[in-house]
């Protein structure tokens, strides 16, 4: 063994002449065509990989997390049935027009599964006892669910068309069909229009 490498060390000329033959050219092209630098270049590349590798996975959550919240906030998140009580609220515009308003509670208090009628009240007085009473009475009377319908005015400052748009606080389901107090919908399509919304959502 000791010979072969004697004589394949006395076979490259150079060699075994010391310092001298570690700085001719053919020399330094050996040495340059060792595996160390490819084994940092391939190291190199492995970790700009896994850099971009992490980098779409981040992103890849970030989207996920982003798009999961955008649908928990979104108003169309859930299904109808999947609200407190499983109904809805109705949204009543009215502005002076007592005679229309007693009608249009008096219907919609009669639909299935309506939770909740909120009267949206925009003129400078509020809405009086008296019809305020008369209100509560044909929602008491008119509902034929066990639970019955929790009415509310909601009351604004000044006359305006977009009050209707306005936060209302305490609302405690997912379906709110607004309607100005001249729309009677009939109740089965009151009802299908509220469901055919929840699905195409």
């Amino acid at each position: 063994m000791e010979w072969t490498i004697s004589m394949a060390t006395a076979a490259i000329p150079g060699l075994s002449s010391g310092g001298a033959a570690r700085d001719s050219p053919a020399k330094e092209k050996l040495f340059g065509r060792t595996p160390l630098p490819l084994f940092f270049l391939r190291a190199r590349k492995l970790r700009s990989v896994r850099a971009l590798a992490s980098r779409a996975f981040l992103f890849a959550f970030s989207l996920l997390a982003l798009l999961l919240l955008s649908r928990r906030v979104s108003p169309h998140y859930s299904s109808v049935s999947a609200s407190p009580r499983g109904g809805y609220t109705v949204l009543i515009n009215t502005w002076k027009r007592n005679s229309l308003l007693k009608e249009v509670v008096a219907h919609y208090a009669s639909c299935s599964r309506v939770d909740a009628i909120r009267v949206v009240w925009s003129e400078i007085d509020p809405p009086s006892d008296n019809l305020e009473a008369h209100l509560m009475k044909l929602v008491l009377s008119k509902s034929h669910s066990i639970h019955r319908p929790n009415f509310r005015f909601e009351l604004n400052e000044e006359d305006n068309l977009n009050n209707r748009f306005k936060p209302i606080e305490d609302l405690k389901n997912d379906a709110i069909f607004s309607v100005d107090d001249d729309v009677i919908v009939p109740c089965p399509t009151f009802r299908f229009c509220i469901y055919s919304m929840a699905e195409c959502f």
